[in-house]
């Protein structure tokens, strides 16, 4: 749809600018001509709004029943959008027409484009959703404001019908605004599947050297004198997600002192993160008690926060168990 509206502005404005030059000749009938093509792609862009008001009044009214990731990914996707409006319809405001009909539907759909964003924005800081404003500030209500340029548009959009092209230009709906003004995001706020529940875990932990073959929970290494962790921890929330992970590492015969180091994160939604701690000292034949406890939020289901590992050097020589 964005590729099919790009083309078809793009042959638009080669065909009003062809006419933009007739006139400024005196060719005949520049005006009608002038007033089709502006006609043609005025009612493609707003064809566009109204397909973008009619998918967000659907997202509004019936997005309580999809996942949390899913309804912010098709907020997303409207967002994109609005930049599109913005630069076909400042092409369409010059030159003037009739009434000055093309400079309104610019004024106006500049003006929708960043109620719009406000409006999403005003949602997706509701449910909690990652979210970046790319719009300027808008004072007051964005939904009423909505409703009142279509008002706005409604009333100017048959400026043409008595002039040379009798050009009917199409309305503009405002279903998502006028459910906003009614309903504001209660229904989404109050959905289950959208609601943040925040779940990270370890998702895997690597040892180098590579353990040796041992029984579960045991790390049978070889005689090496470093030893190296690597822990990846997942955010299985669609939030940014600040974690911290300690490792500490106790010898059993209590001569070394205990291994200790904290790292903290921020995780992205449903992202993963590698923490890579510094490297322990060890020696041949040593046992030790190796802890990972991540903390920030609750374990993730069929996931852990907390993991304990007996380690085990091999006596010096020896690359297998006994």
């Amino acid at each position: 749809m964005l590729i099919t509206l790009a083309l078809v502005v793009t042959l638009g404005f080669l065909v009003f600018g062809r006419d933009v030059s007739r006139s400024a000749h005196g060719a005949p009938g520049p005006r009608k001509s002038e007033d089709k093509s502006f006609g043609a792609l005025a009612n493609t862009l707003i064809t566009s709004e109204n397909r973008f008001d009619g998918r967000l009044h659907r997202l509004l009214s019936q997005g309580g029943t999809l996942r949390r990731y899913v309804f912010a990914a098709r907020l997303a996707q409207l967002d994109q959008q609005l930049g599109d409006w913005s630069v076909a319809a400042n092409q369409l405001g010059r030159p003037a027409l009739a009434h000055d009909v093309n400079q309104t539907l610019n004024d106006v759909t500049q003006a929708r484009v960043a109620d719009y964003q406000a409006l999403l924005a005003d949602v997706a800081h509701s449910l909690r959703l990652p979210w970046s404003t790319t719009g300027p500030p808008v004072v007051g209500n964005p939904a009423t404001a909505l409703e009142a340029t279509s008002k706005q548009w409604n009333h100017a959009r048959f400026a043409l019908v008595k002039e040379p092209g009798l050009v009917h230009l199409d309305k503009m709906s405002s279903m998502s605004a006028h459910y906003f003004v009614a309903n504001g995001e209660t229904a989404l706020v109050n959905s289950t599947t959208l609601a943040l529940s925040r779940a990270i875990g370890i998702a895997a932990v690597r040892v180098s050297p590579a353990p040796l073959p041992a029984n579960p929970g045991i790390l049978l290494l070889p005689p090496v004198t470093l030893v190296q962790l690597g822990v990846s921890v997942v955010n299985e929330s669609y939030d940014t997600q600040p974690v911290k992970l300690t490792i500490r590492v106790t010898p059993a015969n209590k001569l070394r002192t205990p291994f200790v180091q904290t790292m903290a994160a921020t995780i992205g939604p449903l992202q993963a993160f590698a923490f890579v701690p510094k490297s322990f000292g060890t020696a041949p034949s040593e046992r030790a008690q190796v802890v990972l406890v991540l903390s920030g939020a609750p374990a993730a289901p069929g996931m852990v926060n907390h993991e304990t590992y007996q380690l085990e050097m091999s006596p010096s020589g020896n690359t297998a168990s006994g």
